[in-house]
């Protein structure tokens, strides 16, 4: 049997097409090397995402050491900011030019040690670069963790898998606000450790380098070879594991790019005929996503510092609310493949929309816990959605720059995000910054919901094409 399925692969390996490519990997189940690449993933996530959100824990043991005000708390959010917004864009270029494993381990590489350079910043500018350099790592790992899944896991559980590392990720986000909450009323410099605490991500470096290369980008770059290694690599741990493999189902007439491999990409790629559209629209939907995002989550202790909590109680109720970060993965882990992307986000953002707004109303210590559970919950619920559905709309040769671009608009768009929420705290009060995260969330509902694509269950050859067009870019095949 082994004899006769080696040489069924070999004789595919001549004439190798992104159509098969796909089809074969789709047609898996998931293995023990999807099982190490979503641990891989995960891992990274899990220090991504504490590392992400450090500083919003730190910033209340700064306040009171350095004696700064809540306009210079935002300077060096925005930093962090526009750091994402570098990192993410370029981050994605790299991945689509010199590949998602190489560009992945190099970002991992950057955003822990810039972490550690935070833990010995001794002024508002040193810490501002310290944390724009760090955003640049931070980011880059996002999209390239994202555009890798999109490409190697089964069109079926593509939502499915994403939940999963989202799910083990988040938990670091709780981790890191309970880590902030003993370290930091320890001594003045207490929230230094927890920036030494996000720089752990390092940790899963040996585990990267052995992940293997996405096959479809191996393809597109014309080492055909290497990608029919891989698959045949994941085909035989399947038979092995599972006795067979479901027979290969054609990818539907247009959907396929019916060439040995593509074309490269470009960057204006993504603004051309086909693709300027959702280009246009995903840039809108991820800078009201993460300006809403941002908005509760970088904000909560520090404004409940401002309403008169004392740190301790802020940093109290901001430890309870961030344990339930996991459970919006784990919610929309349940639904995500189930329903169509587009609109299961929608629900979740208008979900998110009217808890957000009674949490503003309350100073109920039971109800801000109560709401910024709910809130928290809705929140990461779109976030598993959105993280699923970018790179699924675009083809192989951009899905990192398109993945990068996205991101990136809204981490170059929270670059102000943190000057609203402080004037509008200045100027109409607390209650104004609930409202205006309501409004960015209803305002992404309707954007997707009505001008987002079909992706879920598809294919990624045909998912970027929902009304059956060839997937073309400036007249070059992707």
């Amino acid at each position: 049997m082994n004899i006769l399925f080696d040489q069924q692969m070999k004789s595919r390996a001549t004439g190798e097409t992104m159509s098969d490519i796909g089809e074969r990997l789709d047609r898996l189940p998931i293995t023990s090397l999807h099982r190490r690449a979503i641990a891989v993933l995960a891992f990274a996530y899990f220090f991504e995402l504490a590392d992400l959100n450090t500083f919003g824990y730190a910033a209340t043991g700064i306040l009171e050491q350095w004696h700064i005000q809540i306009h210079t708390v935002a300077l060096i959010t925005s930093a962090s900011f526009f750091g994402m917004f570098f990192g993410s864009t370029v981050g994605g270029g790299l991945a689509d030019r010199y590949g998602r494993k190489r560009a992945f381990i190099v970002s991992v590489l950057i955003y822990t040690a810039a972490s550690l350079a935070n833990a010995i910043s001794w002024n508002v500018a040193s810490l501002s670069f310290f944390r724009l350099v760090t955003g640049v790592g931070l980011s880059a790992v996002t999209v390239i963790a994202n555009t890798y899944l999109s490409e190697v896991f089964p069109a079926r559980v593509r939502g499915k898998s994403m939940a999963i590392v989202m799910t083990i990720g988040l938990i670091g986000i709780p981790a890191t606000a309970w880590v902030a909450r003993f370290v930091i009323p320890m001594a003045p410099w207490g929230w230094r450790v927890v920036f030494i605490w996000g720089a752990l991500g390092m940790l899963v470096l040996p585990f990267a380098i052995r992940m293997r290369e996405s096959p479809r980008w191996l393809l597109i770059n014309g080492r055909a070879d290497e990608a029919e290694a891989i698959v045949a690599a994941y085909e035989r741990t399947a038979t092995a594991e599972f006795g067979s493999l479901e027979a290969l189902q054609p990818i539907a007439a247009g959907g396929g790019l019916g060439a040995s491999h593509a074309e490269k990409g470009n960057f204006a790629d993504l603004f051309s005929p086909l693709y300027r559209g959702r280009t246009i629209m995903l840039l809108i939907l991820w800078a009201l996503s993460v300006l809403g995002f941002y908005g509760f989550i970088a904000w909560v202790p520090t404004l409940l510092v401002k309403q008169g909590f004392s740190v301790v109680k802020s940093l109290n109720y901001a430890s309870l609310i961030a344990i339930c970060n996991p459970v919006g993965a784990v919610l929309a882990l349940a639904l995500i493949e189930r329903f169509e992307r587009k609109f299961l986000f929608a629900i979740f953002a208008v979900f998110v929309a009217f808890v957000v707004t009674a949490y503003g109303w309350t100073f109920n210590p039971t109800l801000i816990v109560i709401y910024g559970v709910l809130v928290v919950i809705g929140i990461q619920a779109t976030t598993v959605v959105i993280y699923t559905y970018t790179p699924e709309v675009y083809p192989t040769a951009v899905r990192g720059a398109g993945m990068g671009l996205a991101y990136g608009a809204g981490r170059l768009a929270n670059v102000l995000g943190p000057f609203v929420v402080s004037t509008l705290y200045g100027a109409a009060g607390y209650l104004s910054v609930f409202l205006y995260i309501a409004v960015c969330y209803l305002a992404a509902a309707a954007l997707l919901s009505v001008l987002g694509l079909r992706v879920t269950g598809r294919s990624l050859e045909v998912a970027a094409t929902e009304s059956g067009v060839a997937i073309q870019c400036t007249g070059r095949g992707l």
